[in-house]
């Protein structure tokens, strides 16, 4: 995962440029100005739309979209994982044929990406389609187990005897209609596009796709979780960017839409401008999640404003100018947590204490909110008297609808 935010050009990429025989001009401020506030904007779009359709996804009906939760034991865990791999595909490119492994990268992300910007697309392509359009239903389910374990198979209960079949593992349930075709569809020529011409405009519409779909579908179960899971990549953000150049190599190697990039020379050289900013998509999703839990936290306080939402998406937007700011100085990749991380925190915890909210805001859990499809049992009945006639009375309940019979036949 690249979390730097690296320019390949005025970086450590010079060098390389040289090494090959090539020398490009340098960039025109107009033209840094313009990368700089394209990937802005690109990393802002995400976060916010990603945050609101949060909300409708912690209050949705369907199970196939339901939020992935991250919990404390998870955010701890990520920081090593996401070294390991980090640290595994650095060696894999110093060993293996770069060439032959991006092949690999790019079917995977190819059908990854189709499916995340179908996903992205499909609300918006719903207001397009008529009202007399053909909106037939379809499931994709896959399970584990024999014919013999499915509804109707052999050994499997009667229809109506009030018993149920054994469940089998369910490996696949994906639930969708002719309008999800249709996005699949669309989506497919800008894989095909993507996976041809690795164009950095097919790139950055699957870059923003995995980033709204990142903050929607990936929940923080509560503010200390977003602090402990912010802190680790904090840590390990500055390590392998400062500390090694493994992450600055692996993105540069690394030909999959895991970053959002935008030209500098595109003044100059149009669509086909090829000396490229970046940032990591991992600079978006990670501070993402936390905003849109605190969107979640605002909203549960019910007081018709989202404070905490806004104060961090304007902290947000302090870090990684910052960020673009510092690396414009110095000319070298630059660790976006470092500055992300404390202003993403920051920010909201100090409104907390100026409201006094600190206690309200910690103590918030995002997966115990009680949604409205969710049933929850609210009234717990009062029983006494010995275990015996418990189990008597409960027989005489049990048994009492069953001896029941019609007084007038011809009513029914």
């Amino acid at each position: 995962m690249d979390s730097a935010l690296s320019d390949p050009h005025n970086g450590s990429a010079e060098a390389g440029g040289a090494a090959n025989g090539t020398t490009r001009p340098p960039s025109t401020p107009e033209g840094i100005a313009l990368a700089y506030g394209s990937l802005l904007l690109m990393a802002l779009l995400p976060i916010f739309f990603g945050a609101l359709r949060s909300v409708r996804c912690a209050r949705g009906k369907n199970a196939s979209d339901m939020p992935e939760t991250i919990t404390s034991r998870d955010a701890a865990r990520f920081p090593i994982i996401a070294s390991c791999t980090l640290l595994g595909l650095y060696l894999f490119f110093k060993i293996f044929s770069q060439e032959y492994i991006n092949l690999l990268l790019s079917m995977y992300f190819f059908v990854l990406g189709i499916l995340a910007l179908s996903h992205t697309i499909s609300p918006f392509m719903n207001k397009f389609f008529p009202a007399s359009f053909p909106n037939r239903q379809y499931q994709l389910l896959f399970t584990q187990g024999s014919g013999e374990n499915k509804e109707g198979g052999r050994g499997s209960p009667a229809p109506g005897s009030g018993l149920t079949r054994p469940l089998c593992p369910e490996i696949i349930n994906y639930e969708f209609d002719a309008k999800d075709l249709v996005c699949l569809g669309l989506s497919s020529i800008v894989g095909i596009w993507y996976l041809l011409r690795k164009h950095w405009i097919a790139n950055n519409l699957f870059g923003l796709a995995f980033s709204l779909n990142g903050v929607e579908l990936l929940h923080l179960n509560n503010v200390s979780t977003g602090c402990i899971l912010l802190g680790g990549l904090f840590i390990y953000d500055v390590f392998w960017v400062f500390g090694t150049n493994v992450m600055v190599t692996v993105a540069k190697s690394f030909e999959a839409p895991i970053k959002l990039v935008f030209p500098q020379d595109l003044l100059e050289k149009g669509l086909e401008a090829d000396n490229f900013a970046m940032l990591g998509l991992g600079d978006i999703v990670i501070p993402g999640i936390f905003i849109a839990l605190l969107l979640r936290f605002d909203i549960s306080l019910k007081k018709n404003t989202h404070t905490y939402f806004y104060t961090s998406f304007a902290a947000y937007i302090f870090g990684l100018g910052l960020t673009i700011f510092i690396m414009h100085i110095f000319k070298h990749a630059q660790p976006a947590l470092l500055y992300l991380v404390p202003a993403c925190i920051g920010f909201p915890v100090l409104v907390a204490l100026a409201k006094g909210e600190v206690t309200e805001m910690f103590s918030y859990e995002s997966s115990a909110e009680i949604l409205p499809h969710t049933p929850r049992l609210t009234h717990f009945p009062t029983v006494s008297g010995s275990p015996a006639s418990l189990a008597d009375s409960m027989q005489q309940k049990l048994a009492g609808p069953r001896r029941r019979r019609p007084q007038n036949p011809s009513a029914m």
